[in-house]
């Protein structure tokens, strides 16, 4: 018999700004409370866009663990770097970075929107 093939752990990066939620010297504190708020926040969001798309990609155990926010260009905009990873069967589906791109803009209403968050429209980036 031939064993199953073992999935494999990796990781991609999201980057996306949002235009309606200021950044304050509270967010560079990994223990504050709104940092913590933040990414139980932005995980749950994040978490729900990316079920759909990487859903045909025979994933499984996908979460954005990381998070690091960052002051924006103007006073309202939060930029987000999240650090995702998934496990994947290498028998099935490769991840497609272009692919999950166009996914996440429509799932985000054409890089609109992230749950009650607004996002800039040029901010979304995919790496991986």
């Amino acid at each position: 018999t031939t064993a199953a093939p073992k999935a494999i752990s990796r990781n991609f990066t999201l980057n996306f700004t949002l235009t309606n939620f200021g950044y304050s010297a509270d967010l560079d504190a990994p223990n504050s409370r709104r940092f913590l708020s933040t990414v139980k926040v932005m995980n749950h969001y994040v978490s729900l866009a990316l079920l759909g798309p990487l859903l045909g990609l025979a994933v499984s155990q996908r979460t954005c663990v990381t998070f690091f926010p960052r002051s924006g260009r103007r006073r309202d905009d939060t930029k987000v770097d999240a650090v995702c990873s998934y496990k994947d069967n290498a028998t099935l589906a490769r991840f497609d970075r272009e692919k999950l791109y166009q996914e996440l803009s429509t799932m985000t209403n054409n890089v609109t929107k992230l749950g009650h968050y607004s996002l800039d429209r040029s901010s979304l980036y995919v790496d991986g």
